[in-house]
């Protein structure tokens, strides 16, 4: 889904039903800045094994969702990872922790929020989870509940809204 809702309508329309993110939270990297769609999860830690993972499979209008602890000392997306997910159909990324390459996926169509950026790249040690329910910044995100996210913010709803 593009961007033909805005986060502020939908929770005049739905109000305590949604979940709202952190004011300023997240800062905007992607190429898009506005995009809706099902809520898909890794949780890990300074390792973006599982995010490769994810990111490698067909996305289908999903958004990533990666509880990184908030860590800033590792970027778990990239540009080559931002582009596996515009390649595979996903949505958008949105990270509790840092990205890199932040010029070149400002480029991209995708979605992208983060903590800050950092030009250190992960480990790959394989650890993580994925399909998990995660909590960060206000918000408890579980596989296939939905996230909105615009220039106002971010909203999680059960399911889509109309």
């Amino acid at each position: 889904m593009a961007s033909d809702f805005a986060t502020a309508d939908l929770y005049d329309a739905h109000g305590d039903a949604l979940q709202v993110m952190a004011p300023n939270a997240l800062l905007d990297f992607g190429g898009v800045r506005a995009a809706a769609g099902p809520i898909a999860t890794v949780r890990c830690h300074e390792d973006n094994s599982r995010v490769r993972e994810a990111v490698g499979e067909p996305g289908d209008g999903r958004v990533l969702v990666v509880e990184g602890g908030g860590s800033r000392r590792f970027a778990l997306l990239g540009d080559r990872l931002a582009q596996l997910a515009v390649d595979n159909g996903w949505a958008g990324v949105v990270v509790h922790g840092v990205i890199r390459d932040a010029a070149v996926i400002g480029r991209m169509p995708l979605l992208v929020r983060a903590l800050g950026t950092i030009p250190r790249k992960t480990e790959k040690r394989g650890e993580g989870q994925r399909d998990v329910e995660v909590r960060f910044l206000d918000v408890t995100f579980r596989p296939g509940a939905w996230l909105y996210a615009d220039a106002d913010g971010v909203v999680v709803a059960d399911g889509p809204l109309g």
